[in-house]
């Protein structure tokens, strides 16, 4: 009984290796592992390039052209795909996941992609239920390229013309010699709100450097072993700093908004360019047009840098650019400008990802600007640095550059004179 069986299995063994070498003759042979060729009479028609671009030929599928303007990292119209869900709640209770259920694998995931589906989870957070999120990679990309190309340009430029500038006009010296009297410029407690702003700026500034260009330049230098530990204290130190310059940040408002309001002096001013041009010193009061201008854009980039940290610092609490884009579209700018509508409904972690971007680029136009207060502070301007250093200037220094500021304490108050010392 047992020999006829085992006869049996080894024909039958016998015939498979010839079985799995059978080739059919109207279609070509493939090498292992590779997908055989269709024969030509079963193969679909080529797609036309408007079918290859028409989603209705793909039945709401990615098109070719989709899927090159991907790769390219080009913007890709997926309003078919975020319609075509058809995510139910009680689809999951049924258990009908199949393609042949209730809906597709596809629609569900698409559903997850989209922010479409009712998720409930264990953490109630506010980014808890987005489950799937493609946007990183378009963040990422933006920071190692864009971003780093802007930062580089706008901080070594500025640099740049700076030297420029020093080697040209040299430093701007005082064109008569100091009386040796001297008046009080600002207060303790104003050089306080100064220097409370300028160091934790110049802190931030070197942290986030550290951040945008570490990876670049510090790892092929020391290894990651040594960044890592240095990212981390940078990190640290950026967050906590951060409070001293947004307090600073109202001192100073507060202390000098009123000076800082433009008038008609600050025209004659910048037509003459502070001097540069006409011959002379243009008439200024406490501060110059100039000055001015520094102030507001230390105020507004400020500002505007201190919401999108605080965005940062405490994660999807504040979301500032959904809100934003929908007071945009309301306004309907953008429509009389036949320009698309902004996107109001902004998951939480494109919201951050926004915010990350908005917070550096602000940040960079900021510190070049800053770069240009520090030149005329220190090495640009005989006697500037002593409004900050010392608090008081020399009369002489005070009369060309801001001789309506002393005619005025002078006039308004006397007991001034006192403080006038050798």
């Amino acid at each position: 009984m047992l020999r006829p069986i085992a006869a049996a299995l080894l024909a039958l063994a016998l015939t498979g290796p010839a079985a799995a070498q059978y080739v059919d003759p109207d279609v070509t042979a493939a090498p292992m592992g590779s997908v055989p060729a269709v024969p030509e009479t079963e193969r679909a028609p080529a797609l036309t390039p408007d079918q290859e671009s028409t989603r209705a030929s793909t039945g709401g599928a990615p098109t070719l052209t989709d899927i090159l303007r991907r790769q390219k990292g080009l913007p890709v119209d997926d309003s078919d795909r975020r319609a075509d869900t058809a995510f139910q709640d009680d689809d999951l209770a049924t258990g009908a996941m199949g393609p042949q259920g209730n809906f597709s694998d596809a629609q569900m995931w698409r559903a997850l992609r989209y922010d479409s589906a009712d998720i409930t989870t264990v953490n109630n957070g506010p980014a808890a239920t987005t489950v799937i999120q493609d946007g990183g990679m378009t963040w990422l990309n933006w920071r190692s390229g864009p971003l780093r190309i802007f930062a580089g340009i706008a901080l070594l430029g500025s640099l740049a013309l700076l030297i420029a500038f020093y080697l040209f006009r040299g430093r701007m010296r005082l064109d008569h010699p100091p009386t040796g009297r001297r008046i009080v410029r600002f207060e303790a407690f104003e050089r306080f709100g100064h220097w409370l702003l300028a160091t934790s700026f110049i802190i931030l500034a070197v942290t986030g450097l550290l951040s945008l260009f570490g990876r670049l330049f510090f790892i092929p230098l020391f290894g990651k072993q040594a960044f890592a530990p240095v990212a981390g204290a940078a990190k640290w130190t950026h967050d906590n700093i951060s409070w001293a310059f947004m307090i600073s940040l109202v001192l100073i408002f507060v202390f000098w908004v009123r000076n800082n309001l433009p008038d008609r002096t600050d025209l004659t001013w910048l037509k003459r360019a502070g001097g540069m041009f006409g011959g002379g010193h243009p008439p200024a009061k406490k501060f110059n047009a100039g000055q001015k201008l520094i102030f507001w854009a230390v105020i507004v980039f400020g500002t505007t840098i201190s919401l999108s940290g605080l965005s940062l610092l405490f994660p999807f609490e504040l979301n500032l650019f959904g809100k934003t884009f929908g007071f945009i579209n309301d306004t309907g700018i953008l429509q009389a400008l036949n320009l698309p509508a902004l996107p109001g409904d902004l998951s939480p972690q494109a919201e951050m990802a926004l915010s990350q971007i908005w917070h550096a680029t602000m940040s960079i136009i900021l510190t070049a600007i800053i770069f240009f207060h520090i030149y005329l502070g220190t090495v640009g301007m005989e006697g500037a640095f002593d409004a900050m250093g010392k608090g008081d200037v020399d009369e002489e220094w005070a009369r060309e550059h801001h001789n309506l500021w002393l005619q005025k304490v002078a006039a308004e108050k006397p007991e001034k004179i006192k403080e006038y010392r050798a």
